[in-house]
């Protein structure tokens, strides 16, 4: 009996070994592994690395926008330290067994106390919207100032947001798209007058109005059939307005006569996004077919459409994009002619953070947010028209002479408005419709056309 029971325990003892082996080898070979977010750190204020600020890469939208803020010294009882941000925060204290924290939202700050010494302050900082993060401004620790440089945007690049929507590579287009056949050699100031033949894509959409012809928005040609704009530029209460009582013109400079190479169509088909929201204005995006095509000349051209390829042929840096359009100018007036401005897309973050209120509830994956506060803006008359970025054909070419072609990579959306008037405040931000989120949506439609 005893060796039989030996010689069971060793067998059982051999097909342990091989199941172990088995699952080690079928680790290694599939890959399979419990992998964590790697632990970044940075240091909140310049030249004081006894401060430090860990955070996790990666986390749920809801999460990814807190911070660990670590004081790594020693603090005797009775200590005090003092935290100012430069917005709301929720801040939390790793360990309440040694200190007690107690806020003054009129300041933005927050202060702690230790009732016994401890080896260093431990606090989790948070922001109250997704997509915003307070920062340290000061940090005073026993009436000595530690932050006497802050470094606030240190985790703004590292915030994903929701990202409900991905999108395959196109081919950069090789044809015709996005390129001026009229060159000038003056250079583009921001809130200028373009030229005639600058901009051959965009148009200017026309709507009929108890008996009078009304210039409404601007779009952009992406073929010589359909016209790409905005969703509320083309729908009244949120459905479609009839296609009879639109039009487009392209080869248009001047907004009300003295152009001679325009060319007028008429509207057969009103395409808005199945899923536009007229409250929040998500999916602001709609197709104009027109009852006749187009003919491409000097002056009017068709625009090429956004695709990821295009982010790797960017030069180093922001994402500066034109917008062009007969838009309302500083006098509150529509321009006489087509002006262009030059904005720079922002981070989510501190978009975000510029108007809590307004863009916390309007800004999501579909949409960007580009512009200046300095009275440099998108303003109503240019909803609709193009977001457009210059994509070099030798990638990262930034010289003056790069060669390349424009690329649609937003839409003119919404602009927050002066208080009691319902025209654009020149000081904030723009929001733009994500043509990249879109680019399926728009080739369903198009490609029957070509």
């Amino acid at each position: 009996m005893n060796s039989q029971l030996h010689l069971k325990i060793k067998l059982l003892f051999i097909i342990v070994i091989n199941i172990l082996k088995y699952v080690e080898a079928s680790n290694l070979t599939s890959g399979w592994g419990i992998v964590g977010n790697p632990i970044a750190r940075a240091y909140p204020c310049k030249g004081n690395q006894v401060l430090e600020a860990i955070f996790e890469p990666g986390l749920s939208p809801d999460e990814e926008n807190k911070y660990e803020l670590a004081i790594y010294e020693k603090f005797p009882a009775h200590s005090r330290v003092t935290i100012k941000f430069d917005s709301e925060a929720t801040v939390t204290l790793a360990d309440d067994t040694v200190a007690r924290i107690k806020s003054d939202l009129s300041d933005l700050e927050v202060s702690i106390r230790f009732f016994k010494s401890a080896s260093r302050l431990i606090v989790t900082v948070k922001g109250p919207q997704t997509g915003t993060v307070p920062y340290p401004t000061s940090i005073d620790v026993n009436t000595v100032e530690y932050c006497k440089e802050p470094d606030p945007g240190f985790l703004d690049n590292h915030l994903q947001g929701y990202k409900g929507t991905a999108h395959v590579a196109l081919s950069v287009p090789t044809g015709s798209c996005g390129r001026r056949k009229v060159q000038h050699t003056e250079l583009i100031v921001n809130g200028q007058p373009t030229k005639p033949g600058d901009w051959p894509w965009h148009g200017a959409i026309y709507r009929l109005e108890q008996s009078s012809v009304k210039y409404v928005c601007g779009g952009t040609l992406l073929s010589k059939i359909f016209v790409l704009t905005a969703a509320h530029c083309s729908t009244i209460n949120g459905k479609p307005v009839l296609p009879e009582i639109l039009s487009v013109i392209f080869g248009k400079y001047q907004l009300i006569g003295g152009d001679v190479a325009t060319q007028e169509r008429e509207i057969h088909q009103v395409i808005v996004h199945e899923e536009y929201k007229p409250k929040r204005l998500d999916n602001d995006i709609s197709l104009l077919k027109m009852k006749t095509e187009i003919t491409y000349d000097d002056y009017v051209q068709p625009a090429c459409l956004w695709n990821v390829n295009a982010y790797k042929k960017l030069p180093v840096g922001t994402i500066m994009g034109t917008v062009v359009g007969w838009g309302f100018n500083h006098n509150d007036k529509l321009a006489s002619t087509l002006h262009q401005v030059v904005l720079p897309k922002i981070l989510e973050a501190p978009c975000i953070k510029s108007n809590v209120a307004f863009f916390g509830k309007l800004l999501n994956a579909k949409k960007f947010c580009a512009g200046y506060r300095n009275g440099t803006s998108a303003c109503n008359g240019d909803s609709g028209g193009a977001y457009q970025v210059f994509v070099p054909d030798i990638t990262g070419d930034s010289s003056a002479n790069a060669t390349g072609a424009w690329h649609v990579h937003g839409i003119v959306s919404i602009a927050l408005s002066r208080p009691n008037q319902p025209i654009c405040d020149h000081t904030q931000y723009s929001l733009f419709t994500d043509v990249g989120s879109f680019v399926g949506w728009i080739n369903s439609h198009i490609k029957t056309d070509n």
